[in-house]
């Protein structure tokens, strides 16, 4: 298979990612994987920007309430978010195995393998409703938040928690369909949800159209009709996908068990880590924690991009190496990477040089808008790293190597982040600024971390399915 040559047509050699990851470009297909590449990732991004968009609508929506609601709201999203951390794993197990089984060609295994996988997620979810309805307010409690947030937070949180089925089923739902390379039914199920969400949240929050004024609680009760909706459509949809077994594979739940146990004990490690981020930012107070609240909000508008590029990247990286092209592999992730450090640079210039305009949208708050300009600054530096970092990860995840990936965010956030945060707003008492400062930190030394591993392709060794 010919090169090209410096000059010609494919991508410049003045491009340092292209050295970093350790890219041999290809004049054979080159355009084909490209197309490929775009084909699964805007509508995979598209889909993980409605699926954060719920939480931005509903901080949008009652931010004409106050502060105090943007951060019950704020605190009842996290609470849920860590509560679906535990359930990570069989959503990016899900997607890695059927990725394979699919590349592989083995379609009535990647069949019984969804099937197994969805039936042990609706049990996994059910127990997470019961224990988040019981432990909510003391988790609360731990976290420092004021009383009069708790107050507001708690409805919320109670409704969010009695959804949480629905909430887990459409991830592992979208992951099956995405694991196949049908990227666009995930996203057209999240467009209704969000349209949904959208239709009735506002009237239930400020009591229009003859409906009850219901606050911070009928934002949740629309989240709550919304993604019930949308796991009744997925389900549909993947219906002939499922392929019913005689017997357990105790093959599929032992190798779920190895993707996917370090997948949630690596966003274990990252939501432990963000809760105790989140409870020094809470020490400045409330204003201080709507603004990081808001500021993670207007964030998401690039994060989610790269999010939705690292998942394209897994199927593609996991579908090629099923079928064993792990060259077709390679140039897949280097298109994956190179897409999404576009997109978040370019985001990333908006939240520096107009975070104004953006924080407006949400509050009218002052004092928020002013610490949340500081906030945004800081995090339009982080596009790069994120982009990289996030993509690489799909990438080796694609190839099965999750537990790189668990230790990678362990060290950033363990040994990096919260080391910094204590120091600067414990120790020293400096302002909050010096306190998001060391996520710049956390995430340098991921991407330091993933491309020694991508370039040392101990990847290829990995042996997902039999």
């Amino acid at each position: 298979m010919r090169t090209i040559e410096p000059g010609g047509n494919g991508f410049p050699y003045r491009l340092k990612l292209r050295t970093l990851l350790g890219y041999r470009p290809m004049a054979n297909g080159v355009t084909q994987i490209r197309r490929s590449v775009l084909t699964l990732a805007l509508p995979v991004t598209v889909s993980s920007l409605l699926q954060r968009t719920e939480g931005i609508v509903a901080v949008f929506l009652v931010g004409g309430l106050g502060a105090i609601p943007i951060a019950a709201v704020g605190l009842g999203q996290l609470l849920a978010f860590i509560a679906t951390t535990l359930v990570s794993g069989l959503s990016v197990g899900t997607n890695v195995i059927v990725a394979q089984l699919w590349g592989a060609r083995r379609r009535q295994d990647a069949g019984q393998a969804a099937r197994h996988f969805l039936s042990l997620s609706l049990v996994v979810s059910l127990a997470l409703m019961g224990a988040g309805l019981v432990l909510n307010r003391f988790a609360m409690e731990l976290l420092g938040a004021a009383p009069d947030v708790i107050e507001l937070a708690l409805p919320y949180s109670t409704v969010i928690f009695l959804v949480i089925p629905f909430t887990v089923l459409i991830q592992v739902l979208s992951s099956i369909l995405q694991g196949t390379g049908d990227t666009k039914t995930p996203m057209y199920a999240m467009i209704g949800v969000n349209l949904l969400h959208v239709g009735v949240a506002y009237p239930l929050i400020y009591g229009h159209w003859g409906l009850p004024t219901l606050g911070v609680k009928g934002a949740a009760i629309a989240v709550g009709l919304a993604e019930t909706t949308g796991t009744f459509y997925l389900l549909l949809r993947c219906r002939p996908l499922l392929r019913a077994s005689t017997y357990l594979r105790k093959d599929f739940i032992r190798t779920i068990w190895q993707i996917g146990a370090p997948v949630s004990g690596e966003r274990i490690v990252q939501q432990a880590g963000i809760l105790l981020y989140t409870k020094i930012v809470l020490l400045y107070g409330t204003v201080s924690y709507a603004a990081h609240q808001v500021g993670l909000s207007i964030e998401s508008l690039s994060f989610l991009p790269g999010h939705g590029f690292a998942i394209a990247a897994a199927t593609m990286v996991g579908q090629s190496i099923g079928a064993g092209k792990y060259t077709r592999a390679k140039l897949e992730n280097w298109e994956a990477n190179r897409m999404a450090a576009l997109v978040m640079s370019a985001m990333g210039l908006m939240f520096f040089f107009f975070p104004y305009v953006l924080l407006r949208a949400f509050t009218g708050d002052e004092a928020v808008i002013e610490l949340g300009t500081l906030f945004l600054k800081i995090v339009a530096i982080l596009q790069i790293p994120l982009a990289i970092t996030m993509v690489l990860a799909g990438s080796l995840r694609g190839a099965g190597d999750t537990h790189f990936i668990m230790v990678a965010t362990s060290i950033g956030m363990w040994a990096m982040r919260l080391p910094i945060a204590i120091i600067a707003g414990v120790w020293l008492e400096l302002g909050v600024f010096y306190v998001w400062l060391a996520m710049i930190a956390d995430w340098t030394l991921r991407m330091a971390l993933m491309l020694w591993r991508y370039r040392s392709e101990r990847w290829r060794a990995i042996q997902v399915i039999r």
